[in-house]
């Protein structure tokens, strides 16, 4: 995992090495390892290195081939990398590194831009075509790395988060009013290409984008996701073993492509416990596993280390748990914020933010449970919608939607007002999905779009915030793959997720399974109480949410009035999303 950055020039000028000095030291956490510019005329790469395959200088980047008159900057792994290389020497290629930064540099020479659809893994990477110059942008399948970028007449800039293309200047940071309205609405998800910030921009997932010294562009979508039931008719037997042999070859991907230990963020439920039996069951031996806990509240305990340290017996694993106090927590949150790409509502963002800072002191890698219930149909709202009468974007807006178009007009000043850009959104997207059935399309919606702005997102600024590298195997494209073409009602059964609660069946202790849907627990930010509501207070009454004007006080005060009452269907606090939005904006546009 890396920190990547790099700006192309339009207007046939020279690449500022300085602009790309600028966003560099926003990017070390990212990868404290290693740190390097290239240059070439009009482009100019920056990177940070954390180094998990080839730990050698051989596979420092950026890397420069010039035989093949090639240079890359990327963040991320390929799975397949060992398949892909021997490949491309039978194909005549050398190689002078062992990793899968030169077999990217090497099966892009080969196949050109549709070298990306030969890529199993999770990546974000620029590749500069010396003799073409032109930049060659891309990202994968379901935005698990991060790409985000700017355009002005005269350059294009990109980097792995928004502070570093922020810290470069010459960015519009003026607050985008569609993105807006969909972080107030769409539970903070703005998806993919917008951002907040009116100058930034995100590639889509399974995108590439390829822009010349002159401006030319072309945008490409390399590969679709369908929802949809083979021709050949299966058993709910035949979808449980296909799924536990799909899920054992993603979870042997991420733990053989690696030079440094990999280990297991150990919630207690009934995802990452599955990674747990599936690496046992794989023969690997010296399983390290990682729980992180909180102080409990009166209606809620802090954590699920009765579960997890059930898991690890079973599994006699190299188990380490981590207690959080409160006054630790909330006396930690601004730096969790300040780490934040884009603004994250979800309560255990601080968590990992927490754990992986722990973790990364013992492994540089991880196995992490994210996406399992998006694509395994977990959520406690899939059944709801499932049950609604009407047109799909009436069922899923009831149950999802955190406020009506006529309560964001409420919460925001005028200006920022016009269209319901979410309904139009979302209403287009569900009728557009390649899906049999309507909560096939909701899946399908949120494994595409949802999941990538929310759970995932919230993983990977959070652990790379601390050099540590989160690999999701519940999100390995041919598993997904998979999975959408179950019937969603085997999927939602049994309070969700029925598939892997079946093959989990004699492999995990039952109380595992059997337990309650738990989130991972966070009382002291659930609870909007204490310092933790004087926290909100301070953030929404300060002068820099005054002066900014963007919350319309009227609003504020009535959440204000009754802290508590005021929640989301999806039983987030209405409070604390304004008060992240503004206390982001203050520490990442404000400061900047």
């Amino acid at each position: 995992m890396c920190g990547v950055c790099g700006e192309l020039r339009l207007d046939g000028g020279v690449a500022s090495e300085d602009a790309v000095r600028a966003m560099l030291p926003k990017l070390k956490r990212r990868g404290p390892d290693h740190e390097a510019i290239y240059t070439d005329g009009p482009l100019a790469f920056g990177h940070r290195r954390l180094s998990v395959i080839d730990l050698s200088a051989h596979a420092h980047q950026p890397m420069v081939d010039g035989d093949l008159n090639l240079a890359l900057v990327f963040n991320g792994i390929i799975y397949n990398y060992q398949e892909l290389r021997a490949e491309l020497r039978g194909r005549g290629y050398r190689f002078f590194s062992t990793g899968d930064t030169e077999v990217i540099i090497k099966a892009y020479h080969a196949w050109g831009e549709a070298c990306v659809e030969r890529f199993l893994g999770m990546f974000a990477f620029g590749l500069w075509d010396m003799r073409a110059q032109s930049l060659f942008l891309a990202r994968d399948r379901f935005g698990i790395k991060p790409l985000y970028y700017g355009i002005s007449n005269d350059c294009l800039r990109f980097a792995s988060n928004t502070q570093a293309l922020v810290a470069a200047g010459d960015v519009d940071t003026r607050i985008d009013p569609v993105a807006l309205h969909h972080h107030l609405t769409l539970h903070a998800v703005v998806p993919a290409p917008r951002t907040l910030l009116a100058g930034i921009r995100k590639l889509v997932p399974a995108h590439t984008l390829t822009i010349d010294s002159r401006g030319r562009q072309r945008l490409s979508r390399y590969w679709t996701l369908e929802a949809r039931r083979g021709a050949e008719p299966r058993t709910e037997a035949d979808w449980v073993e296909l799924t536990r042999a799909a899920l054992c070859k993603a979870v042997e991907r991420r733990i053989g492509a690696s030079d440094v230990p990999v280990g297991v963020l150990l919630s207690g439920g009934l995802d990452s416990s599955l990674l747990v039996g599936a690496l046992a069951t794989s023969g690997v031996e010296g399983i390290k596993t990682y729980t992180v806990g909180f102080e409990d509240q009166p209606e809620e305990k802090g954590s699920e280390f009765e579960y997890s340290d059930l898991v690890a017996a079973r599994f006699r694993t190299e188990h380490h748990k981590f207690h959080v106090p409160n006054r630790e927590l909330l006396e930690r949150l601004p730096e969790a914020v300040d780490n934040m790409a884009e603004p994250m509502v979800g309560q255990d963002a601080v968590a990992f933010y927490l754990l992986a800072e722990q973790v990364r002191r013992d492994v540089k890698v991880v196995q992490t449970g994210q996406g399992a219930d998006e694509v395994f149909g977990g959520y406690f709202w899939y059944p709801l919608m499932g049950a609604e009468a009407g047109p799909d974007l009436t069922r899923f807006r009831k149950h999802y939607f955190d406020r009506s178009h006529a309560e964001f007009a409420e919460t925001v000043a005028p200006e920022y007002v016009s269209e319901d850009f979410t309904s139009e959104l979302i209403g287009r997207l569900l009728k557009e999905a390649p899906a049999d059935t309507f909560l096939d399309r909701v899946l399908h919606m949120d494994v595409t779009m949802l999941i990538v702005d929310d759970p995932v997102k919230r993983v990977d600024n959070m652990t790379m915030a601390w050099g540590l590298e989160a690999r999701v195997p519940f999100l390995d494209h041919e598993l997904v793959e998979l999975a959408m073409q179950i019937p969603p009602e085997f999927k939602v059964g049994d309070g969700g997720k029925y598939p892997l609660k079946r093959l989990a069946r004699g492999l995990l202790p039952d109380a595992v399974i059997d337990r309650p849907k738990g989130y991972f627990p966070v009382p002291a930010l659930k609870y909007v109480r204490g310092d933790f509501l004087r926290m909100m207070v301070d953030t929404l009454t300060s002068q820099a949410s005054r002066e900014r004007g963007l919350l319309q006080q009227a609003y504020v005060d009535r959440l204000l009035a009754n802290p508590e009452a005021h929640m989301t269907p999806l039983k987030g606090s209405k409070l604390w999303h304004l008060a992240l939005l503004e206390l982001w904006l203050q520490r990442n546009v404000d400061a900047a």
